[in-house]
């Protein structure tokens, strides 16, 4: 058995339950199949997650390392000087509970009463007192890495202004402008040498919660309640889902049973 993929959740945990959270992944798997969320969510059978990306999770935890380094010292990295942003990285009580997975930035949402919470990779802080939202990303592909404007790069500015809501919610002032920090592994050496070279680039992205409250409530709406949501045309899991559950059903009713409950 797979020590990723844990599909059944206990019953505290599911949409309801005293331990529920909603979390930013969850908001933006809502977002993507209103039926994946459901069945996770509310019913308690999660997705089979993703595969863990280590490379990613070390440069994420080095380029913290980092800023934190001008964090302790109230100075400004040199991608600040580089890209002209005037800034330095907020240094706060609680940054590190911010940065830590099912702990982050909470808050509890009271129209809906949901408590919503999300862990940011960084938070910069600029002369006039606003707080700057920064994601870490990395990857590795050819060419320089200056904008994010790929269909599949929604789920990333939606990341980001979940964060921004977030930090509005307990109180802060929140630019509207965040970063990516983008480490991009070159591919141009002649050789390994074990030794992995990083182009960091910075991009800026302008953000906007209008979209949250509303999306919010049909959330809520959605897990309160006992219809089962349309299926999202894109959803892949759904589409599976169906198809599986069809062939089985179709290979069920043309096999016949042994008068023996035992094969052998």
């Amino acid at each position: 058995m797979s020590q990723y993929y844990k599909p059944n959740r206990k019953p505290d945990w599911n949409y309801g339950g005293s331990k529920w959270r909603l979390s930013r992944s969850k908001i933006a798997l809502f977002l993507e199949c209103a039926r994946c969320f459901y069945v996770d969510n509310k019913l308690g059978v999660a997705r089979p997650p993703g595969f863990p990306f280590n490379l990613n999770s070390a440069v994420d935890f080095l380029l913290k390392k980092e800023f934190d380094v001008h964090r302790v010292n109230g100075t400004k990295h040199p991608i600040h000087t580089q890209y002209g942003v005037d800034a330095v990285p907020f240094a706060h009580p609680e940054i590190d509970v911010w940065r830590e997975n099912f702990k982050g930035i909470e808050c509890k949402h009271t129209p809906t009463g949901l408590t919503i919470a999300g862990a940011v990779d960084d938070v910069w802080v600029n002369p006039k007192g606003e707080l700057i939202v920064v994601d870490y990303k990395s990857t590795s592909k050819d060419g320089k890495i200056e904008s994010l404007d790929e269909e599949w790069h929604d789920g990333y500015k939606r990341q980001m202004e979940i964060y921004q809501w977030l930090l509005r919610q307990k109180g802060f002032t929140v630019s509207d402008t965040g970063y990516w920090v983008y480490a991009n592994a070159r591919k141009d050496k002649k050789a390994f040498d074990a030794t992995l070279e990083f182009e960091v680039t910075l991009i800026a992205y302008k953000g906007s919660t209008d979209w949250v409250e509303g999306t919010l409530a049909a959330l809520k709406k959605c897990g309160d309640s006992a219809e089962i949501p349309a299926a999202s045309p894109d959803c892949d899991y759904c589409r599976y889902r169906e198809a599986a559950g069809g062939a089985l059903a179709a290979h069920n009713q043309g096999y016949e049973k042994p008068k023996n409950d035992t094969l052998f």
